[in-house]
């Protein structure tokens, strides 16, 4: 019996969470439905039943819940789910808000509320009509209900809104329709997930039309609907004004923006997990655009006159959606085709002083609302419906190769691999370049008599300088980039910090020491990015020098003694050379040859380095050969499994297992294991072991499962020789045969080995070929690359050392469950209780052996595994080589 256990646990598990975020995602929406059938079924003309603050705050708590199980699910493919269940999130979470506003009295509760809804009810009215028709394409009978009903809910209230008597009792029935309909689906799949699939109610079945729930490569984040879905809410909001049915932007209006905002941010993050470089940074230029869209609204609406738009940022803006949409190209001729509309958009802002508040702003949102809604229909129907229409998919790399200038970069999952991270996200430094841009020349706009707030800056650099910096951080963190993660969130809080004390009134005309302490402060961390960037290239070291410069201008501006045009000339060049790198990145990343030099580090470190270590994919047989090869003579390998990465050496090279056990600083206490590809290479020395270990071998491998048996003369038949004593204890080793055909593959060509976990003893385990070398250095010989590990979970740690008593125990339950364990245990007993033994055992090896056991060591059980227990790395920062 050699199933691949793990590989069994990982698609049971990811099938049960499958199940339960679809219970979460329509249970959620069943409980929403609830609360509004029953607001609107016993509230009265002009009278609620539920305080607008009451219904808004119980909408937001919904609409968590709803985000959650979206994002969660987002992961796996399920475009339609996905799509409904963060498109709802969103519409309960803005109407939230606005309630909120009406029941604090910031908004009219009559004809305030009335302008405040409509626009948003209209964009998600189309939205879910567009879900519904694709959720029919697409054979989802349950989400197409979900979706049409909702959104003749929104247009039933839209008319409530505008005629008070239509009343509604109309919004009620379909909220009640949706709630029956979730109800009965979700808690079929809530019980379905409870018993592990035995009870199912009929109906509420998941087919899987997507094959593996984990996908690989640039399609597989299902979220960037969702970043449509909030364009065309925020085009509703900017053209019902010019189209008359609002009379203008409001504060009850900022809602819709600011939830749009906060979704396409997150669309922004999903979009790097889902590796799509270019969707992030097109959502995250959304995310700026809605926050500045949002703060006008506020600002206009408390004092009256709505804030001027000075030139420079929204023409720089406009520059940038040219650029990304020149290089969308090479995804769809639609998308960069769609792009161009905010390239307009971007072009009306800076042609009228007062932007969003005019009628060309509003007029191109208008032709974006129509082209955003076309969009969205074609988008999800070639993700979910097997209807596909055409657009202009691989265009461009036909045409390249007619020319064979330029050669596209393959997109694969090697490009975007963790340099030295934990996390498998794509390279934000785009987007973090494209937001210093904006940044700097933003704050390039003077602030006139009227004050701070009267112009429009601060949204520009709080969001594009400060979060979207951050973000860009914490995503450079995830890949294991520290400089730039460093760079990042340093620059997001400065610009943060800088844009809310000197443009959000703070700042006033106070000059002084404390300003002047903070951004000393500042320079100071700066210097130290500045010459870290001079070991990683010309264009970073660049990047950080301009960048203190600014803090220079700043400084001086505080103490004052600023000299006049300082400040303007070294943001524009901080801006250029932002743009450069911006330009740079974007082309790197699209076309293999030929490049935007970056320049090469100023100055570089000593040592063997990285490139004399051969580091070769694991797809390739060649490289499985040339690593056997480094083995055979000597060399120590960074190996990946079925869980993280280890480090290997050859058992018939003992001056190499004594060399990977030294490579473990302080290892005292770490003794290392041992591996082989099959039981065939154990065949020679069967007679020496148990006949029950050996058939529970047989049962439990390859998997990942760690069997602990009591050490016997056979292990000097593999060529240990002296470094045996390397291996377990006096007294015990660990065996394994692990679930990983690269593995298997190399055990196989070189012959049993010594294995031992590939990072230093008291680190965090190695998840990442990259990080071999990284934590061991020189002492590795060379790295079989996998990318990311697919499991983080240990080893299940099987105690053998009795099994002739007819027990085993657990020195720790790792990614194979316990139960499975036992199940396996009792099949191989029972095969022997009906006489099935291993013919080849001699009874009297197995005496002699548990004689030599007793005679060496008095130690009883509880010794033995608490001895083991600490041999084995039970704690999760060392899963040491189990």
């Amino acid at each position: 019996m050699s199933e691949t256990l793990g590989s069994f646990t990982r698609a049971m598990a990811d099938a049960e969470i499958q199940s339960l975020h679809y219970s979460v995602g329509v249970l959620g929406i069943s409980g929403g439905s609830l609360l509004l059938l029953v607001n609107g079924y016993g509230s009265a003309p002009g009278e609620s039943l539920i305080s607008s603050t009451a219904l808004g705050v119980l909408l937001l708590i919904i609409s968590s819940l709803l985000a959650y199980a979206g994002v969660r699910r987002s992961l796996s493919p399920a475009p339609l789910f996905t799509c409904l269940c963060l498109t709802v999130s969103a519409l309960w979470c803005a109407s939230g808000l606005v309630y909120i506003l009406v029941g604090e009295g910031y908004v009219d509760s009559t004809q305030g509320l009335r302008n405040a809804m409509i626009p948003g009810l209209a964009a998600f009215t189309l939205a879910l009509l567009i879900l519904g028709v694709v959720a029919v394409l697409a054979n989802e009978v349950v989400l197409f209900i979900i979706a049409f009903t909702i959104s003749l809910a929104c247009a039933h209230q839209i008319a409530g809104l505008a005629e008070i008597r239509f009343g509604q009792g109309a919004t009620a029935a379909n909220y009640l329709l949706v709630c029956f309909v979730g109800t009965y689906f979700g808690s079929g799949r809530l019980l379905s997930f409870i018993t592990h699939g035995k009870l199912q109610l009929p109906g509420t079945g998941l087919t899987d039309k997507h094959g593996p729930t984990q996908m690989q490569g640039p399609d597989s984040g299902d979220v960037v609907t969702v970043g449509l879905v909030m364009n065309l809410l925020s085009a509703s909001v900017l053209a019902c004004p010019v189209l008359g049915v609002v009379p203008s932007l409001s504060v009850g209006l900022v809602p819709w923006l600011w939830t749009a905002g906060v979704f396409q941010l997150g669309v922004c993050l999903l979009c790097y997990r889902g590796l799509d470089t270019v969707s992030a940074t097109f959502y995250g230029f959304m995310a700026i655009l809605r926050f500045a869209e949002g703060y006008s609204a506020l600002v206009g609406d408390l004092t009256i006159r709505p804030p001027y738009s000075p030139v420079p940022f929204p023409a720089v803006f406009a520059i940038l959606f040219f650029v990304l949409a020149l290089f969308s190209f090479q995804r769809s001729l639609v998308d960069s085709f769609y792009q161009l509309f905010f390239v307009a958009y971007s072009i009306a802002i800076a042609a009228q002083p007062r932007g969003f508040f005019q009628g060309g702003t509003q007029g191109v949102q208008a032709a974006i609302f129509v082209a955003t809604g076309l969009m969205l229909l074609v988008t999800i129907n070639n993700k979910a419906s097997p209807y596909k229409v055409p657009t202009g998919d691989g265009l461009l790399k036909a045409l390249l190769t007619r020319t064979g200038g330029l050669a596209l970069r393959s997109q694969d999952k090697d490009f975007h691999a963790p340099y030295l991270g934990y996390s498998r996200y794509a390279d934000a430094e785009i987007l973090g370049h494209a937001s210093s841009v904006l940044a700097a020349f933003a704050i390039t706009a003077t602030v006139g008599t009227e004050g701070p707030l009267a112009v429009l800056i601060l949204p520009w650099a709080v969001v594009s300088g400060g979060l979207l910096q951050l973000l860009c951080g914490s995503v450079a963190f995830a890949r294991g980039k520290t400089l730039e993660s460093a760079a990042f969130i340093m620059y997001g809080f400065m610009w943060t910090v800088w844009g809310l004390t000197r443009f959000g009134g703070l700042y006033g005309s106070t000059r002084g020491f404390s300003v002047a302490v903070g951004l000393i402060s500042f320079m100071l961390f700066n210097c130290l990015v500045t010459v870290a960037a001079l070991y990683l290239s010309v264009a970073w070291f660049a990047y950080a020098f301009t960048f203190q410069l600014i803090l220079i201008s700043f400084l001086l501006d505080a103490v004052g003694a600023l000299p006049y045009g300082y400040d303007i000339g070294v943001t524009i060049i901080f801006g250029l050379v932002s743009f450069y790198c911006f330009l740079a990145n974007i082309f790197n990343s699209t076309f293999q040859k030929p490049q935007i030099p970056l320049g090469a580090p100023l100055i570089k470190l000593g040592g063997k380095g990285r490139d004399n270590c051969p580091h070769l994919p694991s797809r390739k047989a060649t490289s499985v050969l040339e690593i056997a090869e480094i083995m055979k003579n000597g060399g120590t390998c960074g190996m990946p499994t079925d869980t993280v990465y280890v480090l290997v050496a050859a058992c018939n090279r003992p001056d190499a297992v004594e060399k990977a056990y030294k490579t473990k600083q302080h290892a005292g206490d770490r003794p290392m294991s041992l591996w082989v590809s099959s039981l065939q290479q154990l065949e020679p020395v069967r007679d020496q072991i148990n006949p029950l270990l050996w058939d529970l071998m047989e049962a439990a491998w390859p998997s990942s499962i760690s069997l602990v048996i009591p050490r016997a003369p056979w292990m000097e038949f593999f060529g240990l020789k002296e470094s045996s004593k390397y291996i377990g204890t006096p007294t015990s080793i660990a065996i394994r045969n692990p679930d990983c055909t690269v593995a298997t593959q190399l055990i196989s060509l070189v012959g049993p080995m010594a294995v031992t976990s590939a990072n230093p003893t008291g680190e965090a385990d190695t998840t990442h070929h990259n990080q071999v070398y990284a934590k061991l250095g020189d002492n590795v010989d060379g790295v079989l690359c996998d990318g990311p590990s697919p499991e983080n979970i240990a080893s299940t740690v099987v105690d053998c050392t009795k099994i002739e008593s007819g027990n085993i125990g657990f020195f720790r339950v790792g990614l194979i469950p316990k139960s499975k364990v036992l199940q396996l245990f009792e099949e191989v007993q029972r095969k022997h209780t009906h006489g099935q033994t291993n013919p080849g055992f001699e009874t009297d090896l197995s005496d002699s052996a548990g004689s030599e056991r007793e005679g060496a060591d008095e130690t009883t059980a509880e010794e033995t595994a608490a001895e083991m227990d600490a041999s084995l790395d039970t704690n999760s920062e060392s899963n040491d080589s189990l």
